[in-house]
């Protein structure tokens, strides 16, 4: 890196991007973590079809990874995240958070177990300074290892069938399992990991075998479907699956400014993640003794246009929430959408959304009733099944 100041620095390019780069017909980009991502390559609605139908590939470079390893890495990220990490065996990743002293959310990510004292988390936002923060008084190295991984999630229904046309046996690979390959000269670590809610794996290697990693695989998948996809096309995939991004369905807690934009695990839904008997966490006992006064709720919306923003009411009267994520499901052929309401709504009942939507140049009002429902929206059978089908 040069000594340019932050507003002269350029987006970074991430292994992938002279491949990204020449697909990216809509020239459509958006910035992630520093990174150029593409935002939509060339049609937004068969790129969702491709991951519920076929397969897909999305440059994953930019999300942030942290290396954790030392004989008291367990101890340390016991003592970090909610989670009771001495469960998770070698070969094995979770999902996880981790608050502040109050007990408020961080952020939430994966952590990889990629030996007994060694580990991967990778999350949304930077968090160096806490995570060495958090480590005083244990025998633990950590640094930040995102430009020294090339990554990739494959996704769809025919993306095993992609894997084992590309000479990767994963047949066996049980969901949240990984494993490993040789591959031109080098390695590569296969997750049965993803952000869809549907059958896929992460795809981790060297940055220099990036490119022949996806002329690899696009030679392998040329007859079963696989194209790129950009965020746009995740999004929707994952608001189908119920999913959570930093940043849009919660402000993490070093970034509120207000005191009433912060927010628990469990207000966050997540209260099924802490693991109240492994013993003391960061924000412990203030989650013991906190009393939740909001909830994070999966709600269908009458009519079809995106709810995304729109201020939620009880009796059409009365704000109860808001709409953090929505779009219309192509799946599911209905407005879906994610919101945290006040705990008393959490049930549903006369609870209406106010939304905002475009009519040739002018904006109508538009109170569509909200219904509370479960989460995932969508969750096949073949997410989970081992071995995967051949589709």
């Amino acid at each position: 890196m040069n000594a340019l100041t932050h507003y002269e620095t350029p987006l970074l390019q991430t292994p992938f991007h002279p491949r990204t780069a020449a697909a990216n017909r809509m020239h459509s980009w958006g910035p992630w973590a520093g990174y150029a991502s593409v935002l939509t390559y060339e049609d937004l609605a068969m790129e969702h079809s491709a991951i519920r139908n076929a397969a897909t590939v999305y440059d994953l470079c930019p999300m942030v990874k942290y290396r954790i390893e030392g004989p008291e890495a367990v101890d340390y990220l016991n003592r970090l995240t909610v989670r009771n990490v001495a469960k998770l065996t070698p070969g094995g990743v979770h999902y996880t958070v981790w608050c502040d002293d109050a007990g408020h959310l961080i952020d939430d990510g994966t952590l990889f177990r990629l030996s007994p004292d060694r580990f991967r988390l990778c999350c949304q936002e930077r968090h160096l300074p806490w995570l060495l923060d958090s480590a005083q008084g244990f025998e633990v190295a950590i640094s930040e290892e995102t430009e020294e991984v090339a990554a990739l999630s494959l996704q769809g229904p025919t993306s095993a069938t992609v894997l084992a046309a590309a000479g990767f046996d994963v047949s066996a690979l049980k969901p949240f399992r990984m494993t490993r390959f040789a591959f031109a000269g080098g390695e590569l670590m296969v997750s049965r990991t993803g952000f869809t809610g549907d059958l896929g794996y992460e795809l981790w290697t060297t940055p220099d075998l990036a490119l022949p990693l996806w002329d690899h695989l696009f030679a392998a998948g040329a007859l079963h479907g696989l194209r790129p996809i950009g965020s746009d096309a995740l999004n929707m995939a994952r608001l189908e699956a119920g999913f959570i991004i930093t940043g849009y369905d919660f402000t993490p807690a070093p970034q509120c400014v207000r005191e009433d934009r912060l927010r628990t695990p469990v207000e966050m839904g997540l209260g099924w993640l802490i693991d109240w008997e492994k013993g003391h966490f960061t924000g412990r006992r203030a989650l013991k003794a906190h009393r939740p006064q909001w909830a994070f709720v999966g709600m269908e919306i009458d009519g079809n246009i995106e709810a995304g923003g729109a201020i939620l009411y009880h009796d059409q009267k009365t704000e109860a929430g808001v709409i953090t994520g929505a779009c219309w499901s192509p799946v599911l052929k209905k407005s879906i959408a994610l919101a945290q309401v006040r705990v008393q709504h959490a049930a549903g009942g006369n609870l209406w959304a106010e939304i905002y939507a475009l009519r040739e140049l002018h904006y109508a009002k538009l109170m569509m009733r909200a219904r509370v429902v479960d989460r995932p929206f969508f969750a096949p059978d073949r997410r989970r099944a081992t071995p995967p089908a051949r589709f």
